[in-house]
């Protein structure tokens, strides 16, 4: 439907007289109506502390020391709260999986994921020149 046309609605002429066939036909009242709606169409470009723990299923702190360990990036804002871009969510899956796996301790998944980082980059360049 085009927003832009006019709506026309049948508005009764007398709304105490019965309904019959032979009623009347009431006069057409012609209005326009222009509205903007907006819809949130994809997720926020980040997310807070407390959303990003929510998603991942860990205890804010331990977020907080990842961060800090630099295993997970996110970003500061003024009131120093912290957000993190939505490919972070990977990157605690990455911590979990290597943590559970190989029984990491914290300081050592950024290292890890460093190196694990490193080897995908050069094993691309390798593909690259193949």
């Amino acid at each position: 439907m085009n927003s832009d046309a006019p709506v026309s609605r049948e508005a009764p002429v007398n709304s105490d007289a019965p309904l019959s066939r032979e009623a009347p036909v009431s006069p057409k009242v012609t209005m326009s109506v222009h509205a903007t709606v907006t819809y949130a169409l994809a997720r926020p470009a980040r997310l807070d502390l407390e959303t990003f723990a929510r998603a991942t299923g860990t205890h804010p702190d331990l977020v907080r020391r990842l961060v800090t360990l630099g295993v997970l990036d996110a970003e500061t804002d003024r009131a120093g709260r912290l957000w993190f871009a939505p490919s972070q969510l990977a990157a605690m899956a990455r911590a979990e999986r290597l943590r559970a796996g190989f029984a990491l301790n914290y300081a050592a998944l950024g290292l890890v994921a460093d190196l694990l980082d490193r080897i995908e980059a050069l094993e691309a360049a390798a593909r690259r020149k193949s």
